[in-house]
């Protein structure tokens, strides 16, 4: 039986688009180009593409690996059953999802965002969730990116003025929650629109069929096989998400490190990588009197680091020991930092590939757009609520 042949989308060779998209590259590219030298610029997104691969999609793909043998066996040994069935009733009214998530939650705390796509991978997993909320793990798992290393790293900073830091940054991780919360009810009031709200995630067929509360699929065969091949599998789709986030993380983290950071140490541009022209800190400057009643930093200076955490949150706090050694910031600063470090951690050179991952592609800019005010109200609500609790401390 012959195929039906698939329609083609055609348009004139050329046209508007064509000059729009060279008028683009040319507006993006020769004001960089002018300020580094266009052999700089050029040798710079080379460098900072191949150092991005290696030391940070390799070191995701690792994570990804390994949280994905750990969530393999959690869920073929009942664990994410069981915590889906005692949490459900206290995370589906916070975040309008199963109690299974927390597991991204905490996949996510423990390592980086892309944890969470070798946790979706398992058809197991995703049937605790309807269509619509399958997009919302990509902001849900992403405002909890990196937590825990966040965490240790700003309770340790230099502390000249003997603040407690430890109170900040506790208050840090309750506004990166806030935010987690306000990004992804925001997506999944977006997705409820195109799915609706009664779409399972894994259609059911009359063979498997069940109770998802009450019961959950395992595999054939004794303990000792099951936990083996959970634990491969697990860690084979681990290796699958890490390749697929490959191009956005070297494209897009490689653009925004080069409009955030600056020339090398010596002034100078050398095409060394994640050298650049400082852009995004210039930008956050001309605005710092609508930024700094909304989040209360010490200085201007405060601004680089929710800025620089846009496409990296190791880049961001590795900007805060030299900001608290020179007096710019304080505890207030870390909780601000803490929460929106937390809650963005690089959202823009991993959200597209998250959402490639999920099959969500089309959703993109609108997850994007959720964690971008997700991650203004957590620096919001850390401001003012360390402003409180500074009261009693």
């Amino acid at each position: 039986m012959p195929q039906p042949k698939t329609k083609l989308t055609v348009k004139r060779a050329v046209s508007l688009e064509g000059v729009i998209c060279i008028a683009v590259i040319l507006l993006i590219f020769i004001p960089i180009g002018s300020v580094m030298g266009g052999i700089n610029m050029v040798n710079t997104m080379l460098q900072t593409a191949f150092d991005l691969l290696m030391n940070t999609v390799f070191y995701i793909m690792a994570i990804a690996v390994l949280a994905g043998a750990i969530a393999g066996v959690l869920t073929e040994f009942g664990v994410v059953a069981m915590i889906n069935k005692i949490l459900s009733p206290i995370i589906r009214p916070i975040y309008d999802l199963p109690g299974a998530s927390v597991i991204g939650i905490l996949t996510c705390y423990l390592s980086d965002n892309p944890a969470i796509l070798t946790i979706c991978d398992d058809t197991r997993f995703r049937r605790y969730f309807k269509k619509y909320q399958l997009p919302a793990l990509t902001n849900l798992g992403t405002a909890f990116g990196m937590g825990l290393i966040i965490t240790i790293f700003m309770m340790t900073l230099p502390n000249p003025n003997n603040e407690n830091l430890t109170a900040a940054v506790l208050v840090g991780n309750l506004g990166a929650v806030i935010g987690s919360i306000i990004s992804t009810r925001l997506m999944l009031f977006q997705t409820k629109k195109i799915y609706g709200k009664d779409e399972p995630c894994v259609p059911d067929s009359e063979e498997d069929s069940f109770d998802m509360v009450n019961y959950r699929v395992v595999r054939e065969g004794g303990v000792g096989t099951r936990l083996i091949e959970s634990l491969l599998e697990g860690g084979k789709s681990g290796v699958k998400n890490g390749m697929a986030i490959i191009p956005g993380v070297l494209i897009i983290c490689t653009l925004v490190m080069m409009l955030t950071n600056g020339p090398s140490e010596a002034g100078t541009y050398t095409g060394a990588a994640y050298e650049g022209v400082g852009f995004l800190p210039m930008l956050a400057e001309k605005v710092q009197f609508v930024l700094q009643p909304l989040f209360g930093f010490s200085s201007g200076s405060g601004i680089s680091v929710p800025v620089t955490s846009l496409g990296a949150a190791g880049a961001a706090i590795g900007l805060v020991p030299n900001l608290m050694k020179d007096g710019l910031a304080h505890a207030g600063d870390v909780a601000v930092f803490t929460a929106m470090c937390m809650c963005w951690s690089g959202y823009l050179s991993t959200h597209i590939a998250m959402m490639d991952g999920l099959n969500c592609r089309k959703l993109t800019g609108r997850a994007i757009l959720s964690h971008t005010v997700g991650g203004f109200c957590a620096g919001i609500a850390a401001n003012w609520i360390f402003k409180l609790v500074a009261l009693f401390l």
